[in-house]
């Protein structure tokens, strides 16, 4: 396969976006982490998404032009489990915490590691 312009252009990268403060600007921001250097901003959603579509293009097309190796998107497959060892007795405290909440013990653990590390959906 021809790894061109178009090739890189159609994988589909990680993104990742945030609304700018009054501060910052205003509008949004985003960044395609696995192209270094790839960002863009815009007033609005589409304006944002087409500016970071037309750096994304620009930053592919000057690496293929220089003769740089372009990373691809990982393809790593998670399952949605895993196995977690912790003290009996912060086991019990979470336990009762999602008692009090009326949730399943994985769903509370699940929001509270979603709240830990800022996770929107």
């Amino acid at each position: 396969m021809n790894k061109d312009l178009d090739y890189y252009m159609g994988l589909d990268y990680e993104i990742k976006m945030r609304k700018l403060s009054a501060e910052e600007g205003g509008g949004w921001f985003a960044e395609i982490p696995g192209l270094p250097g790839c960002m863009a901003d815009g007033d609005t959603i589409e304006e944002l998404i087409a500016n970071l579509d037309e750096a994304k293009k620009s930053w592919i097309k000057t690496s293929l032009e220089l003769g740089r190796s372009i990373p691809e998107p990982s393809t790593d497959d998670f399952s949605g489990q895993l196995r977690v060892r912790m003290p009996k007795s912060l086991h019990r405290t979470l336990s009762q915490l999602a008692k009090e909440e009326n949730v399943s013990l994985n769903q509370f653990i699940v929001f509270q590691l979603s709240k830990g590390i800022g996770y929107r959906n």
